[in-house]
């Protein structure tokens, strides 16, 4: 087995850079790290709730968790579909559980280095 990086702290500086010019949506990524304690189904449907730039910035991290992920083997659903994701999301069996755990682990190092690059590019 080789090693891979899997790029989390480039990906998390695309993601913030890409926004870094919106203060606004710079403290979206604490409520993303806080959020996390709550599970994928409550990370991913922060993005339902809210709207615009915000709803935007939660979907692409989103986005790019789930395809993270499919590069370490593990498949994490990904529907336009909020009833077909919701069920997906919910759907419990042992694989399923211990995929949770490590998806969880990696978006906590994700938002963990998207506050460290959030902080790099506030504006003081």
């Amino acid at each position: 087995m080789a090693w891979e990086s899997y790029n989390l702290d480039q990906i998390a500086h695309d993601l913030v850079f890409a926004r870094k010019d919106n203060g606004d949506l710079f403290n979206q990524v604490y409520k993303m790290r806080t959020t996390i304690a709550y599970g994928l189904e409550r990370f991913w449907g922060e993005q339902l709730r809210l709207k615009g730039d915000e709803a935007k910035y939660w979907r692409a991290t989103w986005d790019k968790l789930v395809e993270m992920m499919e590069i370490a083997g593990i498949t994490i659903p990904n529907y336009d579909n909020p009833d077909q994701q919701i069920r997906e999301l919910w759907l419990d069996s042992k694989e399923k559980r211990d995929d949770r755990k490590v998806t969880l682990a990696v978006l906590i190092q994700l938002c963990d280095c998207m506050i460290w690059w959030t902080q790099r590019y506030k504006k003081a």
